[in-house]
């Protein structure tokens, strides 16, 4: 009985990933992530720094597949379009009460493997925030936010496909 629970236990085993990644490792081995250059008419000097080595970060941590600047199996590249602040809802003094900013980033993916998979799309994320704030008091805070959203839906469209 023991021998029989042990053949069990060790020939049968359920693996899960819990980071969503649909990738097939034994052909594709490689994504390169080009920078993101900043031609938003509003530009913010750390957003495309940023926004480029958030998106390598989330593939780094995500996934085996190996970072690179040009050539990969898979191809990632883009630019910031919009950085864009409005002013959101009104206060009953008429002014007002809430300001949005929204990151919009143009992507072009390339998929040398399965060309079908390959697309162009654009991304756009948004927070608001306190009209009374001074933007550049709460920017870096709303960028982090916003550049983490934006990488995860690209992600998700390039290799977790969901």
């Amino acid at each position: 009985m023991c021998c029989t629970l042990l053949f069990l236990f060790t020939s049968c085993s359920i693996s899960y990933k819990f980071n969503g990644a649909n990738i097939n490792y034994q052909t594709t081995h490689s994504i390169s992530i080009a920078d993101f250059p900043n031609n938003a008419p509003l530009v913010n000097p750390t957003l495309s720094n940023n926004l480029s080595e958030g998106i390598r970060d989330l593939y780094q941590r995500q996934t085996r597949l190996q970072i690179l600047r040009k050539g990969g199996d898979l191809e990632l590249e883009g630019e910031i379009v919009g950085y864009d602040i409005t002013q959101g809802a009104i206060g009953a003094d008429s002014y007002a009460s809430e300001s949005k900013l929204t990151i919009r980033v143009n992507v072009h993916f390339t998929n040398n493997i399965n060309p079908e998979d390959s697309f162009d799309k654009t991304y756009s994320a948004s927070q608001t925030f306190d009209a009374s704030r001074l933007l550049t008091d709460v920017q870096d805070e709303l960028c982090a936010i916003i550049i983490q959203e934006i990488a995860e839906n690209i992600y998700n469209d390039t290799v977790a496909k969901w």
